[in-house]
């Protein structure tokens, strides 16, 4: 190919074909080359209210409305595939080696039905789904072509493939994933990685899994608002997680698989000899609750299973190149944040590339805040993953950094609704550029003191449980101690009450929360409440309701 294109994007999965998309759709010459062929397994299927907000943020920032049809569940059946599940909570479920499980050892976070509803997403048929929506726009799309070589100099970029293609472009963007070719190219893995989190991974998809709402032994002491099975279900225990994601949990579903992974620290959980099948089969001998899941479920496609998740890159961006999604880092599937990442990159990214294909300047100056926020979206997702390792040793504890989780992103997902909301009605990008000067880059709540006290103060107190200084006990007492103490949670939400198991945003503790806002909440969080509120109650009427 002679076409010397403005950027080549190494990696057409769901982050490369969303930004591949978004350029393409505003006038770059785009080449999305992949390694592989669609459509393909891809883990990272659930999704969390703040990444649907900012994909409309996105779709309406750079006009491509088939990014927005990914922000819900009712969006993606009509406009996408009916292979998806949908997801109406986050459910937590604490079981302990060898024991039952006890019903007040659970923990519930349903999705407010003004939110609309989150997504298991079906990756295959989604990245396909944006890939070509990238060459709809224009985007030259080559699959089955593997980048060896990439050089770099002041003139442009120069990919050559294993069998000897070359490719030209002004700038490269790689989203390719851990075996990066430019962080490869450029000796970028930082060895060892700075990230203090460790934990392994063994996932496939399954049929045959049974609902866990189907197989607890006393339901009725449970009292979780919605059923297990309408939503991302996490087994934790002391040294880890099990995630089940069903695709066919929803009336007119048409796919009958179910995400299945087991995520260990080796640390405590050494990985053994033999096949991952074995060591899942012994898992769940040990935990006779999680067990009967399971009873009459096979796998459909081979076990993967992995060394250390957890990776790092010494720097991101350069001259002409940029590193990004898995290509940049890794830590852990726990929160489902790694859509979240791709797009909040994208999102300042996309907008640095159209004015740098216009200018024709790509220095590394040019993109240099790229860098501190993928960098710090990375270390913010490290601090609370390893802090909820660390919590999974106790139950009281686990129940407390919880809530620190739920309530950032719930107040991190309610500014962002404002921002979007801004954007909307007048296509205002002003206070999108205003959050680039966010004083706490990369954490879920990026403009507010209060909450990253509340999210500092919990990696601190978990760090000193993992070193000894204190007990899981002493741990439980002050970070409830500081939920208590912090102004800016709405008293509605019961979220320092440590028997209050269910984050539950009702209709009427929603109301509750509306009027505290507009009374008695501290000035710097009443109007993140209240904007949000306005933004999504009109997004309601606008689409019928």
């Amino acid at each position: 190919m002679n076409t010397r294109h403005d950027v080549a994007i190494l990696g057409a999965g769901i982050a490369g074909s969303i930004l591949g998309a978004v350029l393409a759709r505003n006038g770059a010459k785009v080449l999305l080359l992949d390694a592989g062929t669609h459509p393909r397994f891809a883990i990272g299927e659930s999704t969390i209210p703040y990444t649907s907000v900012l994909m409309k943020v996105v779709a309406a920032r750079y006009d491509v409305p088939e990014i927005a049809h990914l922000a819900s569940f009712q969006s993606v059946r009509k406009h996408v595939t009916g292979a998806c599940g949908v997801k109406r909570n986050f459910g937590f479920v604490y079981q302990r080696e060898g024991q039952a499980q006890r019903p007040d050892e659970v923990n519930q976070f349903v999705i407010p039905k003004m939110l609309h509803t989150e997504n298991h997403l079906y990756r295959q048929d989604i990245d396909a789904y944006m890939a070509y929506t990238a060459a709809s726009y224009g985007a030259v799309l080559r699959q089955q072509t593997r980048i060896q070589d990439v050089d770099i100099d002041g003139s442009g970029v120069t990919l050559t493939t294993d069998r000897g293609e070359t490719f030209q472009a002004r700038y490269v963007v790689d989203a390719s994933g851990h075996r990066s070719p430019v962080a490869e190219h450029f000796g970028l893995r930082e060895q060892p990685t700075r990230f203090k989190h460790h934990s392994r991974s063994l996932f496939t998809h399954m049929v045959g899994v049974t609902p866990y709402d189907d197989v607890m032994r006393n339901p009725s002491q449970y009292g979780n608002p919605s059923p297990w099975h309408q939503g991302t279900l996490h087994h934790v225990f002391d040294g880890g997680w099990l995630w089940v994601i069903p695709f066919d949990n929803n009336k007119g579903g048409t796919n009958r698989l179910c995400s299945v992974g087991l995520t260990l620290d080796p640390r405590r959980h050494p990985r053994p000899d033999g096949p991952p099948q074995q060591e899942f089969d012994e898992f769940l001998s040990r935990f006779p609750d999680i067990a009967p899941q399971f009873k009459n479920a096979r796998p459909v496609r081979e076990w993967v299973s992995t060394g250390r998740l957890q990776y790092s890159t010494t720097s991101t961006v350069g001259d002409r190149f940029c590193i990004t999604a898995h290509a940049a880092g890794f830590i852990d599937a726990l929160y489902s944040r790694g859509l979240t990442n791709t797009l909040e990159v994208v999102n300042v990214l996309g907008y640095r590339l159209l004015d740098a294909i216009r200018d024709d300047d790509f220095s590394r100056e040019r993109f240099a805040f790229v860098e501190q926020l993928e960098q710090g979206l990375l270390s913010a997702n490290d601090d609370l993953v390893n802090s909820s390792f660390i919590a999974f040793r106790d139950y009281g504890m686990w129940n407390a950094v919880f809530r620190t989780w739920a309530i950032s992103t719930v107040l991190g997902t309610f500014h962002l609704e404002g921002v979007y909301d801004r954007l909307r009605r007048g296509g205002d990008t002003g206070p999108l550029r205003e959050m680039e000067h966010s004083k706490y880059l990369g954490s879920p709540f990026p403009t507010h003191d209060g909450c990253n006290e509340l999210l500092r103060h919990t990696t601190a107190v978990s760090e000193q449980v993992e070193n000894g200084t204190i007990t899981p006990q002493e741990a439980t007492r002050r970070l409830f101690a500081q939920l208590s103490a912090a102004d800016f949670i709405p008293p509605p939400l019961g979220l320092d009450k440590p028997g209050n198991h269910f984050f539950h945003a009702t209709p009427a503790r929603m109301a509750r929360t509306v009027a505290w806002a507009r009374t008695k909440a501290p000035a710097d969080i009443a109007g993140t409440v209240t904007h949000a509120m306005r933004g999504f109650a009109m997004e309601r009427v606008a689409h019928g309701g």
